[in-house]
């Protein structure tokens, strides 16, 4: 039986392409059940092993482009050439269900969410120096040399965006980067503002 009921929290999360950001948030999504993941909407192709509407929900350019005269993104970034863009439904929706949502995406559009949504708890994750996150994208081989060249110059813009979120974790250990997400989130649950007080009145104080 829940003790504490407490209200839906956004937590936005960003980090330069090949940190580890997808491993972590999909960890996290598995630890925490009240944590649900925003699926963004993303005209890339998709990746080996990616699924629609679980990844991301792919659409064409010309799709993208009407749901955005439609208004319909909390933000949108085009990031190498490809958009990305996060649902207001999506979002509404959860939270209005008394979920928590976690969106992993670019410091772009985790900069248009901070000027036009005014909760929220920012995470920005590193990448322990430029020569880890070199061998990690090359590891990775689904980029040739130019794209790499091309996110390993993007890393060193985005990083410096590191002051406007509320927290930074640094992935040397993804079983520690894990972790240290997790406390971010729980102890941001556990604030005293974040209790739903008609519970709290109604448990309480009949």
């Amino acid at each position: 039986m829940q003790t504490r009921k407490s209200k839906g929290l956004l937590f936005i999360v960003s980090a330069p392409s090949g940190s580890g950001k997808t491993t972590i948030c999909n960890a996290i999504i598995s630890r925490i059940p009240s944590l649900k993941f925003s699926v963004s909407y993303t005209t890339r192709n998709p990746r080996r092993g990616e699924v629609n509407d679980k990844d991301y929900t792919f659409i064409n350019k010309e799709e993208f482009r009407l749901m955005i005269e439609k208004g319909e993104f909390l933000e949108w970034a085009e990031v190498y050439g490809e958009y990305y863009g996060t649902s207001k439904k999506r979002i509404e929706d959860l939270l209005k269900d008394g979920f928590d949502v976690l969106l992993d995406i670019d410091v772009q559009g985790a900069m248009q969410i901070k000027r036009n949504y005014n909760k929220g708890v920012y995470i920005f994750i590193l990448p322990p120096s430029l020569n880890e996150l070199r061998r990690r994208l090359e590891k990775r081989r689904t980029d040739l040399k130019g794209e790499i060249e091309k996110r390993m110059k993007s890393a060193i813009e985005e990083i410096k965006n590191y002051k406007y979120y509320d927290y930074v974790i640094i992935n040397e250990d993804i079983n520690l980067a894990i972790r240290e997400l997790e406390a971010i989130i729980v102890s941001q649950k556990l604030k005293t503002e974040m209790l739903d007080v008609n519970w709290l009145n109604k448990t309480f104080f009949k």
